[in-house]
């Protein structure tokens, strides 16, 4: 295999077609632990802890970390974030400010997540709220059918190494226009996103409040709540949205459009931002949109 800490490595393996087996080399994408440590200095004295460890495709881990605060409603914005380096090729290390207050006691994963909410989901959703989350100005942005059909090309052609391995997810950030501004490619669909917001981030560009997320796969809960914590109003997946994702999405006044390909895409919350919806539409209208 080739020098580990790269975002694609190559091996030798077997391909079987019909009765044939011919030995050649293909490339994986790589997968390795990021631990995300807490540096705090308050009143003379410095502390360092672990906050959480997630496995990802090595490459823009700063970006990552800084992602991972703001999604988790650990901090709000980039003054809160004094610094971050990467300590060694699987540790990176945020530097936050003095006024930041980490809830160790509810870092987990999926933090937003009670065990004790059942199948409702109304304590995630509130606790999305509770961790700085604003609903979206409704009926802006603008945005035309006919760019919702460019974006999956757009991230296609910036997704080198998915073109190589086949492996990896893919969250990509556009204007209402349809150009392509950031995209960030990762073995997780939550890293990949962590990785964009988290580069938006830390160039000051937040809140995102003109832009469309375009996703690589569905559009599960967690993927709203960190759009949302971005200020994103519009969300478009090439697979299929969670009935949660739409309930969260309603509630924030997030625009989600799911099956985005082939020409066509489905509306599933806020139509209203959508030039070719009918004027007079409900903004929580379901339905689908065809060219």
């Amino acid at each position: 295999m080739s020098p580990l800490h790269s975002s694609v490595v190559s091996l030798s393996i077997g391909s079987v077609s019909q009765q044939t087996f011919v030995c050649e080399e293909d490339e994986l994408c790589v997968e390795e632990p990021l631990e995300i440590r807490v540096e705090l200095k308050r009143d003379g004295s410095e502390t360092t802890r672990p906050l959480a460890v997630t496995m990802r495709t090595p490459g823009s881990d700063e970006e990552l970390a800084a992602g991972f605060l703001l999604s988790e409603g650990i901090v709000q914005g980039r003054n809160q974030i004094q610094s971050i380096r990467q300590l060694e090729s699987n540790i990176v290390v945020a530097c936050l400010a003095p006024s930041v207050d980490v809830p160790w006691s509810k870092m987990q994963r999926h933090s937003f997540v009670s065990s004790s909410c059942g199948v409702c989901g109304k304590r995630s959703i509130a606790a999305v709220f509770g961790a700085g989350a604003q609903r979206q100005p409704l009926g802006t942005p603008r945005f035309e059918a006919q760019v919702i059909h460019g974006l999956g090309r757009a991230q296609r052609a910036r997704q080198a190494n998915f073109r190589r391995t086949g492996g990896l997810h893919a969250a990509a950030l556009f204007d209402t226009a349809g150009n392509i501004q950031a995209n960030s490619e990762d073995v997780g669909r939550h890293n990949a996103l962590d990785k964009l917001i988290g580069g938006q981030l830390l160039a000051n560009r937040l809140p995102l409040r003109d832009n469309i997320l375009l996703l690589s796969g569905r559009a599960c809960f967690e993927l709203i709540q960190k759009a949302s914590m971005a200020g994103i109003p519009i969300v478009a997946a090439i697979g299929a949205p969670t009935s949660l994702a739409v309930s969260l999405a309603k509630e924030l006044g997030i625009t989600l459009l799911g099956f985005v390909r082939d020409e066509r895409f489905n509306v599933y919350a806020d139509a209203g931002r959508l030039v070719e919806a009918p004027s007079d539409l409900f903004t929580n209208f379901s339905g689908s949109v065809r060219k």
